[in-house]
């Protein structure tokens, strides 16, 4: 009975020297598996910053087809977790419906997608359609219909004819050899920033704006230089900064000309001035963001108004303010400057009333 007694502690001895020579084993493993894995990140990260976002276009289309390959795969299993039966999503038929091509009504319409266009589209001319109707409905100017399809103010238009719609007012470029952003913006009149913020212009050095021979961009409020007037456009002038427009709206938040307004893929109103003054405070608040970047906003202030309202003014030189601090109505914040993604001395000015973008413009004037 002593034996069977001695033999069971000695079992149980060794099982609990295994367990112990086993957690060291996998605690030394594991830890220099996590330290090679920290390494590895390291270098990864590392080549991807020095890279600037040159690798975020191949990085982003390969991890689209990556979950889409995963979506592929995994369909049929959850497929058989759907309630009450089976289902296979590659056995279902289409629907037997079918749209009819006659209607009651002999009139045609044309419904226009209200999805945000990123590109030149083509439009197949309708009975009854002008150029004008044509472009309220894509909302554009007529000038930038003419301009892309070549057409002079007597051209005429016919039923059945295909037009190039740009997706916004303005131009397209093909870039040529010494095209850069600065030129291209000083042919077409426009602002170079205005071609850089446009989302769906694509760029071979996001720091540089390098653009590559051939490609087509759009020059966003860009007039054709056949079509300018001998004397520059007049650009509006903002007020002197800190002149109070009314009782109870905000002042501007600096003085110069207004090179690029308010738009659904630029949320704010541009305001140049090659003199570089001091950005005001547009109305009294509390400081919430003071900070740097070498990206997007580059030096930047978010001021909240405590009554809903938050202001940002951004690409600053100089701060002067951090954050906590209390600012009144027309102090100054920093110096106008162009750091972050900008292409010449601005400040980029945004109001946000409980989450939603507004037209500075309709608040300031």
């Amino acid at each position: 009975m002593e034996d069977n007694y001695r033999a069971i502690l000695a079992f149980f001895s060794e099982v609990k020297e295994f367990f112990q020579a086993l957690a060291k084993y996998l605690i030394k493993n594991l830890h220099l598996s996590f330290l090679r894995f920290e390494e590895g990140k390291g270098v990864f990260v590392t080549a991807l910053y020095r890279q600037r976002g040159k690798l975020a276009r191949r990085l982003m289309h390969s991890g689209m087809a990556g979950l889409a390959a995963v979506g592929i795969m995994i369909a049929p299993v959850i497929a058989q977790e759907f309630p009450g039966r089976s289902v296979d999503p590659w056995e279902i038929p289409s629907t037997s419906v079918v749209l009819s091509a006659t209607t009651e009504n002999p009139s045609t319409a044309t419904l226009i997608s209200e999805k945000i266009r990123d590109k030149i589209i083509e439009y197949k001319v309708q009975e009854g359609d002008t150029l004008a109707s044509i472009a309220e409905k894509f909302g554009v100017t007529v000038d930038t219909i003419r301009w892309q399809n070549n057409l002079s103010k007597r051209s005429k238009i016919k039923a059945g004819q295909t037009l190039e719609i740009l997706p916004v007012t303005g131009v397209s470029h093909k870039v040529q050899k010494g095209d850069t952003v600065y030129s291209i913006a000083k042919r077409y009149d426009t602002s170079p920033q205005a071609i850089v913020d446009f989302p769906f212009n694509t760029f071979m050095n996001d720091e540089t704006f390098e653009l590559a021979i051939g490609q087509v961009i759009i020059v966003p409020d860009g007039v054709m230089p056949s079509a300018r007037p001998s004397a520059p456009r007049r650009r509006q002038i903002t007020p002197d900064a800190g002149t109070m427009v009314a009782s109870g709206s905000f002042v501007w938040p600096a003085g110069g000309r207004i090179t690029q307004r308010f738009s659904w893929y630029h949320k704010a109103v541009d305001i140049a001035n090659r003199s570089a003054p001091n950005i005001l405070a547009a109305d009294s608040g509390k400081v919430v963001y003071a900070n740097c970047l070498t990206w997007g906003y580059g030096c930047h202030v978010i001021i909240d108004h405590g009554n809903g309202f938050r202001t940002l003014y951004a690409h600053l030189s100089k701060l002067y303010v951090s954050v906590g601090q209390g600012v009144a109505r027309g102090s100054a914040l920093g110096r106008m400057g162009s750091t972050g993604r900008s292409t010449g001395t601005h400040v980029h000015f945004e109001v946000i009333k409980n989450g939603v973008y507004l037209n500075p413009l309709s608040i300031l004037r």
